[in-house]
């Protein structure tokens, strides 16, 4: 939600302040969690070296 719409949505901006922005924390663990994957799946180094043979 962009912040003009917190503005204009009273509701939410009250949320926000009582329990946090979780929106926003879902989003960074869901990007932390995808750079994690990200490393552990990275198979590049294993296509390198099978295409050498």
């Amino acid at each position: 939600m962009s912040s003009a719409n917190r503005a204009e949505a009273p509701i939410y901006a009250g949320l926000v302040e009582e329990r946090g922005d979780v929106p926003a924390e879902v989003r960074q663990a869901a990007e932390e969690t995808l750079r994690e994957v990200e490393q552990a799946m990275d198979f590049s180094a294993v296509r390198a070296r099978a295409s050498r043979w």
